[in-house]
């Protein structure tokens, strides 16, 4: 395989491949021209690795960055076009750089987030390290964000949710300073058993408005005091089995209604 001497450039990695273009583009498809573009592929990998290296650290393997930026470096091989005067590095490197950031924002997001919103999350980002700069001692304001970047302040708010959607916390994550296990999951609400004694107790409010007092009164023992039948039909001074039949009755009448209601 062909080497190639590295150009006059300050970096070490741009080899100087002009005269391969130029020969790749005048070739037709084939064996020939495959080679070519292989060796003028492989003398570009290390810048490649270089612009990989940028975002390492940001929660992506840097092997599986570097095979994203070495598809963009492909693209790149393919998509220039030395007719037109520029130098490759000037094509190759935003190209490089763009596949490496479609794949973040792409693959990287736990949530769906639109390219807009990631595009503020990133304006936020940049300027909220910029004011730290200046503004010692504090957290730079949203107005103060929107005033450095142009943008308003709803902009900045959406930015600034962005910031914590692009990785999710484990539910069994332990919370900042716990030190006896006690993780998010515990923080979690769960349903109340009671709402749908307070949905039913709605319900059925029509219906005790227009019993009798004496019954209304019977049901209040019964179901609000816990008191017995015995124990109730003692205090009104009538018989259990009369108590019985009376709220026996009653709740057949209010469980018709309601159905009746709901229907």
């Amino acid at each position: 395989m062909r080497t190639y001497a590295p150009s006059k450039h300050p970096h070490s990695d741009a080899p100087d491949t002009a005269s391969a273009f130029r020969r790749m583009a005048a070739l037709p498809d084939g064996p020939e021209r495959d080679q070519v573009r292989q060796e003028v592929i492989c003398a570009w990998l290390p810048m490649a690795d270089r612009l990989a290296g940028r975002f390492r650290n940001r929660g992506e393997n840097i092997e599986d960055l570097k095979q994203v930026a070495a598809l963009g470096l492909v693209k790149a091989v393919d998509g220039y076009d030395p007719a037109r005067g520029n130098a490759f590095e000037s094509y190759a490197v935003p190209t490089v750089v763009g596949e490496v950031k479609r794949h973040f924002r792409d693959h990287m997001w736990t949530l769906h987030v639109p390219r807009r919103v990631q595009d503020l999350r990133n304006r936020v980002r940049f300027a909220r390290q910029d004011l730290s700069q200046t503004i010692p001692g504090r957290a730079p304001t949203n107005a103060e964000i929107g005033e450095h970047t142009g943008m308003t302040e709803e902009e900045v708010r959406a930015g600034l949710d962005a910031l914590d959607s692009f990785t999710a916390l484990s539910l069994d994550a332990e919370l900042p300073g716990s030190d006896d296990g006690y993780a998010l999951r515990d923080t979690l609400g769960t349903a109340d058993p009671a709402l749908d004694v307070v949905v039913d107790r709605e319900a059925v409010k029509p219906g005790l408005s227009r019993l009798p007092e004496r019954e209304q009164h019977i049901l209040y023992l019964r179901f609000f005091r816990d008191m017995t039948q015995s124990s109730i039909a003692r205090s009104l001074g009538i018989s259990q089995m009369h108590v019985s039949r009376l709220i026996s009755r009653c709740c057949d009448n209010l469980r018709e209604q309601v159905m009746q209601d709901a229907a």
